[in-house]
């Protein structure tokens, strides 16, 4: 079975399985078509204390990290029902090893257990402890950017619009901006290799409970006031019906005169990103991500 036709099983059986079995299955697909990440200097596991939830946490510290340095903010993506810091444990090593920054991966809530907002207020609260550190962990909260993939690209979109004067990036791989419609909404020969609307739908029922699809904060491409955003990357592919909202969000935010790096993978689907195995490019684009990162604190 190749890769696309497990992800399609994937998100088929997620309507049926028991959620449990689910993210068992995502996970044994990482570690079937990923590869481990570079030694770290060390992984710190613990949990962000909050009077409503807790919130787990791992913090990759690369080898030749400052000792008070600036920390990559990273939500995992999986449509918000499914992955973990463990599905990207390997892409979030290699952005470190390649910035020298640390990276605070963020486990937070998942649907349909804990629908929205529950996802969104973690990835909030991760944040916003990452910004008033003062050297705990290494972290200077002088120097945060934030990233995420697909959903958690998604919700990274929205923290920066909110935090966007505190932070000095972000980076969004193949981003969900928007939750209002099914997309594309003019299919080309490329969608026939993605799950598109069986994913999106499921997506919808589990996650969004009731939410307003057109409120930013699950659609951030329906803000208008983009002007001082922090400089953005982002990875759109062809191969993915999120390309055009993505293109779209990059277009928007240089309009307004944000400083946006854009690169479109052709032939790459979807979540690429976690089977570097299977996926050169996935190997290669953190680690540029991890350079541009390290940039932003030396221009």
């Amino acid at each position: 079975m190749s890769l696309i036709d497990d992800l399609k099983y994937q998100w088929e059986q997620m309507r049926e399985d028991p959620v449990n079995k689910a993210h068992t299955r995502m996970r044994n697909l990482t570690r079937k078509f990923d590869e481990p990440g570079p030694e770290m200097l060390k992984v710190e596991r613990f949990a962000i204390e909050h009077p409503e939830h807790d919130v787990p946490v791992w913090l990759f510290i690369p080898h030749g990290a400052e000792p008070i340095g600036p920390t990559h903010v990273y939500l995992h993506g999986g449509g918000f029902v499914t992955c973990d810091i463990q599905s990207h444990e390997g892409l979030c090593r290699r952005m470190a090893c390649a910035s020298g920054h640390r990276v605070l991966s963020v486990d937070y809530r998942l649907a349909p257990a804990h629908p929205y907002p529950a996802g969104p207020d973690d990835c909030e609260r991760a944040l916003l402890w990452a910004l008033e550190r003062a050297g705990q962990y290494g972290i200077d909260g002088t120097k945060i950017t934030i990233g995420g993939d697909s959903a958690g690209g998604n919700m990274a979109a929205y923290l920066a619009q909110k935090y966007r004067h505190k932070l000095h990036a972000q980076v969004l791989y193949y981003p969900l901006m928007q939750l209002a419609e099914k997309r594309p909404r003019k299919k080309g020969w490329q969608d026939s290799f993605m799950l598109g609307e069986l994913a999106l739908s499921y997506i919808e029922k589990a996650y969004l409970a009731g939410a307003d699809v057109r409120d930013t904060r699950v659609s951030p491409l329906f803000e208008r006031n983009l002007a001082g955003l922090p400089p953005a990357f982002v990875l759109t592919c062809e191969l993915d019906p999120l390309r055009d909202e993505g293109r779209a969000y990059a277009a928007n935010m240089a309009a307004a005169g944000v400083k946006v790096t854009t690169l479109h993978e052709k032939i790459m689907p979807h979540g690429f990103l976690n089977f570097a195995k299977t996926f050169p490019p996935a190997r290669k684009i953190p680690v540029d991500v991890g350079e541009y990162l390290r940039r932003i604190f030396e221009d």
